[in-house]
């Protein structure tokens, strides 16, 4: 019997009653390994972090239901995450517009296109990880990439478990600045924040 996972399922089951505290614990421990599987299947971060937010809005629901014979919190969390995905890819399939007939017969390069624009995902990836400050690009490679919980990394750093949460906060928000000056996504209305990624200190 792990002990960790009979812990978790504690929190999980006070969360469900409604702590916050207990919500906070659950979530620092499992939401960077749900986001890694959320992105590993769509290689996409914005996408990634809806299906991040509504796993864990669906274990609220369902975390009652949760039986610690049956597998452990991680294998739980790991096939309702890749539900959630391919439930997401197949609603966007159906979503998608059918392509014109004309339009693939002049395509006859769509697959290396694809790949040229994962290509140029990547790199754009890179480069936002490499514009951040230290602190905060080591707390989101180990936090996302290397799938520790906020709190190993505090441990492992021996700083405040706060200081943490507010590197990986700032650093994703630094993130999303340089994919919207690159044009991956687009600048969300009412944001008129222009202030230097390497301004921030966090």
């Amino acid at each position: 019997m792990d002990p960790h996972n009979e812990a978790m399922a504690e929190a999980l089951v006070q969360m469900c009653e409604g702590s916050t505290a207990a919500f906070d614990e659950f979530y620092a421990c499992y939401a960077p390994f749900v986001m890694q599987i959320a992105f590993r299947q769509t290689q996409d971060w914005m996408e990634a972090e809806d299906i991040c937010h509504d796993i864990f809005l669906e274990v609220l629901r369902k975390g009652k239901t949760y039986d610690t014979s049956r597998g452990t919190i991680k294998a739980w969390l790991a096939v309702m995450t890749r539900s959630r995905c391919i439930d997401r890819q197949r609603r966007k399939a159906r979503t998608e517009p059918l392509a014109d007939p004309e339009m693939l017969l002049r395509d006859q390069n769509g697959p290396q296109e694809d790949a040229a624009v994962r290509k140029l995902q990547c790199e754009a990836l890179g480069h936002a990880l490499q514009s951040l400050p230290a602190n905060q690009k080591k707390a989101i490679l180990g936090s996302y990439y290397a799938a520790h919980t906020h709190q190993e990394l505090a441990d492992a750093w021996s700083v405040p478990l706060g200081t943490v949460k507010s590197w990986i906060k700032y650093g994703v928000a630094n993130m999303r600045r340089q994919f919207i000056k690159q044009g991956w996504i687009e600048q969300p209305e009412g944001d008129s924040s222009h202030e230097p990624l390497q301004k921030r200190k966090f």
